[in-house]
C-alpha cells in the first residue's frame, strides 16, 4: 500500500499525540500499550477490498438541500473521497472528479450505475449525504455529518457493498470558538475528516485514526 507523506507526518502526529497522553498516566500497562500501538501500525483491514486493480467512479449525491455556504459540499467529499483511494488502494485507477462533475452538470441521472457506466467504470463508490452542518451553535462549530455508502458494479448493477457509519462528529468531544477560525476553513478541514472516515472502508488503516481529532479540531 503506497503512503503519502502528508499520511506518514499525520501517523507521526498522532503517535506523539498517544505517546505524550498514555505516558501522563504511568503504569507497565500504559508503557505496553504505547509501545504495541507504536510498533503494530495499521491493523485494521480493509471491510471491502474489491476496488483493488479497477477503474472506480466516486459519487457523492446530497439528499437534503444543503445551505448556500454549503454549496458544493457533496463535490467536495467525493474528491477527497477519491484522492485517498488513488494514494491507498492498489493499482485503483479513479476518474478525475472534473470529469465526473462535468458529465452530472451535463446530464440528468437517476442512479450511481448510470454515472457509472457513462464514464467506463468497473465500479461506482456511491456516497448518500443524508446530513452535513457546521454549527453547535451560532458562536460555536461542530462538524455533524450522516452518510451511507454503496458500491455498485457497474456490469452487472449489483450493490456489492453497503455501509451505513455512526454520524459523524468534529470535532468528537468539544465546540470550536467561531472567533478562532473561518467558517470555510472548518468546513474544510471537517470534509477531510469525514473523507478519511469514509475511504477508509477501502483499505487498511490504523485503528487509532481518530484519537486527535480533538487537537487537530481548532
Amino acid at each position: 500500500m503506497r503512503q503519502s507523506a502528508s499520511g506518514i507526518w499525520r501517523r507521526c502526529w498522532r503517535m506523539l499525540v498517544l505517546a505524550t497522553t498514555v505516558t501522563s498516566t504511568g503504569g507497565c500497562t500504559s508503557m505496553l500499550f504505547t509501545a504495541a500501538y507504536l510498533f503494530k501500525g495499521n491493523d485494521a483491514p480493509a471491510e471491502c477490498d474489491k476496488l483493488r486493480e479497477k477503474r472506480v467512479v466516486v459519487v457523492c449525491r446530497a439528499m437534503v438541500n444543503l445551505q448556500y455556504n454549503l454549496a458544493r459540499v457533496d463535490q467536495d467529499l467525493a474528491q477527497e473521497v477519491g484522492n485517498l483511494l488513488r494514494q491507498n488502494v492498489s493499482k485503483i485507477k479513479v476518474v478525475d472528479h472534473r470529469k465526473v462533475a462535468e458529465w452530472m452538470d451535463e446530464h440528468t441521472w437517476e442512479d450511481y450505475v448510470e454515472v457509472g457506466k457513462a464514464l467506463n467504470a468497473d465500479l461506482v463508490v456511491g456516497i448518500d449525504l443524508e446530513r452535513f452542518s457546521l454549527h453547535k451553535s451560532q458562536t460555536l462549530y461542530q462538524g455533524r455529518a450522516n452518510t451511507e455508502i454503496k458500491v455498485f458494479d457497474c456490469q452487472t448493477g449489483k450493490l456489492v457493498f453497503r455501509k451505513r457509519p455512526p454520524e459523524a462528529v468534529y470535532p468528537p468531544n468539544r465546540e470550536v470558538q467561531a472567533s478562532e477560525i473561518q467558517e470555510s476553513d472548518f468546513r474544510r478541514q471537517f470534509v477531510r475528516v469525514l473523507a478519511d472516515q469514509l475511504a477508509r472502508h477501502f483499505y487498511a488503516h490504523d485503528r487509532y485514526e481518530n484519537f486527535a481529532l480533538d487537537a487537530k479540531g481548532i
